[in-house]
């Protein structure tokens, strides 16, 4: 008869993120994170196999837990574009302050790095640009990909920020973003 777990894969990996969240990618081990979870570097290995897989397993987790966030937020925000910035103001909330961005960004290095990871990337960016699509389709002339363009407008903001974080992240990100709305609309108005 086997042993029933002391802690679920999914706690396990909760705090192998914040392993990597605080101290890198590279300090996820099987020995650091025995010590962090309270169980042995034996069970690890025979759960997650190898140093490659936990930390893709861990990622993966991570994904799972922003897709969750976003669809939760995007069924919640008015189809509005005032819904798209609070849709985007609200996903910037993970971010913390400068820090933790910075550790987000060695985090993003290792989605990049990994194929599988990457394509995770690119299905939360589909879904996002959709949903924030959905909230411009009330507006007179919408730009063409007027979901990408707000995704990808919102990516700049966090990183222009990150060179200068002097005021609260959420406030410079909605403040960026409210200004974007108002040239896309005042410029979708002007158009035939």
């Amino acid at each position: 008869m086997t042993r029933p777990k002391t802690q679920s894969d999914e706690q396990v990996l909760e705090t192998a993120h914040r392993l990597i969240h605080e101290h890198g990618p590279e300090a996820l081990t099987f020995e650091r994170l025995a010590k962090a979870c309270g169980l042995s570097g034996a069970t690890l290995v025979q759960r997650f196999k190898n140093k490659a897989q936990l930390k893709q397993r861990t990622l993966l987790h991570a994904w799972d837990g922003l897709d969750e966030n976003t669809r939760t937020l995007a069924a919640t925000v008015p189809r509005t574009p005032t819904g798209a910035v609070a849709l985007l103001v609200a996903l910037s909330q993970g971010y913390g302050g400068i820090e933790s961005y910075a550790e987000g960004l060695l985090v993003l290095r290792e989605d990049l790095r990994d194929p599988v990871l990457r394509a995770r990337g690119a299905a939360w960016k589909a879904f996002l640009c959709d949903a924030l699509a959905a909230c411009f389709a009330e507006t007179p002339n919408p730009p063409r990909d007027i979901g990408l363009l707000m995704a990808s407008h919102w990516q700049g903001s966090l990183l222009w920020w990150s060179f200068d974080p002097a005021i609260e992240l959420a406030a410079y990100v909605e403040d960026s973003l409210n200004r974007f709305v108002a040239a896309i609309t005042t410029a979708s108005a002007r158009e035939p």
